[in-house]
């Protein structure tokens, strides 16, 4: 534990887990965590303004994102009900071809609507995406807590986010590329065969080594203890509603601008092509290449500096776009300002997700990583779909962006005070302690 919170092997050792066998599992698992977010996420957003959709109303559509703010409420069935028939092959791999197939529907759904014709019933599809694409994380989040050893965390999360960024880069390049010569309904069906990687991920790795069970699912009070259980060890720690605090807090400036850049392109003139040229191409890699050195700093620096550094390049970025919004349409301009921001990501997409991984009891790791992850960014998506389309028309996306730089300031403080108080390290649960032959409890 020593040594994932404070850092100590060296560069060979720290790059080395990257060719093992659990961090790749967990970058599979990444490609279909992160298309069906793409689907409603930037692609959506740029299919909606191109059909002439209401500003205001294509960032309401951010509100179906709330649906992964959710998730933790019905977690615990992810964690406590066994599937027929096929639960046999276990209670994680069970639940990925259950969600993965749910996912599939859910995106063919998405691509027969039509938002011309009914917003509404396009509204309902996006809310159906997000409802399937929660769930797939909720099973998909377990499982690679659960296959990854306490010193894989780090490297783990890192192929985590590379499989994310490739799987939502690779499925919204696409869904543009299609989309401009067989229509958005085509590109959307093409979309669907993204599912599949985790499904076959889950049947050929099999059930985690590391996955306890919490309750033997007998009676309405084990039922309870399903969902109370989980909440309730989480808050028996030191520090606990701080730790909560800060999930709240330390990412509400970089939510509310990320849900907002495709706009910005929009309104600067940025054609689909530059815009799959310069933010999908120029932030995949410099997302990659960010995911690299996350993991490396994770494992040289530990969590607690490692998590620090990120914050505060993630609050940077953000104002990268103020000035971007300022210069005017360049593309060099957009290729640095996305670059940064990407770079700054795919770091904190490394600590950040290892540190809140860290926080989890293997007795309950889709309920508490649930609602860990479903609190990281609640309130800058709240924030995004009932305010952001009005602050950018009020005040102008310079101004916005400024805010949302000033906004990533608390979390940063915050995660410093927790650090001198010592309540990073009584925070963590067994998933950072609890080899794969150890008890979890």
């Amino acid at each position: 534990m020593t040594e994932i919170l404070q850092g100590r092997r060296s560069w060979v050792d720290a790059v080395k887990p990257y060719a093992e066998k659990a961090p790749l599992a967990a970058f599979f698992l990444g490609v279909s965590s992160g298309f069906p977010f793409a689907m409603i996420g930037a692609t959506l957003t740029t299919r909606l303004a191109q059909d002439g959709i209401d500003k205001k109303a294509v960032t309401a559509f951010t509100l179906a994102f709330l649906v992964y703010n959710l998730k933790w409420i019905w977690a615990w069935v992810v964690d406590g009900v066994r599937v027929p028939i096929i639960g046999r092959l276990g209670q994680r791999v069970s639940w990925l071809l259950i969600a993965g197939a749910l996912s599939i529907l859910a995106v063919v759904n998405l691509a027969l609507v039509d938002p011309t014709t009914s917003l509404l019933q396009t509204a309902y599809a996006a809310i159906l995406v997000g409802f399937a694409g929660a769930t797939y994380d909720i099973v998909i989040d377990a499982y690679r807590i659960e296959i990854l050893e306490p010193r894989q965390l780090g490297i783990g999360s890192g192929m985590s986010q590379y499989g994310w960024r490739i799987g939502s880069v690779a499925a919204g390049s696409l869904a543009l590329v299609l989309a401009a010569r067989i229509g958005w309904h085509g590109a959307y069906l093409a979309c669907a065969v993204f599912a599949l990687p985790a499904m076959l991920t889950g049947l050929i790795v099999g059930e985690p080594t590391r996955h306890r069970e919490a309750v033997s699912r007998r009676g309405l009070g084990e039922v309870w203890h399903s969902i109370a259980g989980p909440l309730a060890e989480f808050f028996r720690r030191r520090g606990a509603f701080l730790v909560l605090l800060f999930i709240l807090l330390h990412k509400i400036g970089d939510t509310l601008a990320n849900l907002t850049f495709r706009l910005l392109f929009d309104d600067m003139g940025y054609s689909n092509d530059e815009i799959a040229i310069y933010d999908v191409g120029m932030g995949f890699w410099a997302y990659l290449v960010g995911i690299f050195i996350g993991g490396i700093l994770y494992a040289r620096l530990g969590m607690k500096r490692s998590v620090l550094i990120s914050l505060v390049l993630m609050c940077v970025s953000n104002f990268s776009f103020a000035a971007l919004a300022a210069l005017g349409k360049s593309n060099w301009g957009m290729a640095g300002a996305i670059g940064f921001e990407n770079f700054a990501s795919g770091i904190g997409g490394v600590t950040v997700v290892a540190y809140f991984s860290a926080l989890c009891d293997l007795r309950f790791t889709a309920s508490q990583y649930a609602l860990i992850s479903a609190a990281a960014s609640i309130v800058g998506r709240f924030l995004t779909g009932t305010t952001a389309g009005a602050l950018i028309e009020r005040f102008g996306y310079v101004d916005f962006y400024l805010l949302t730089t000033g906004l990533a300031v608390p979390g940063i403080l915050l995660f410093w005070l927790m650090m001198r108080a010592g309540l990073i390290d009584a925070s963590v649960g067994t998933a950072a302690t609890a080899g794969k032959d150890q008890p979890a409890a």
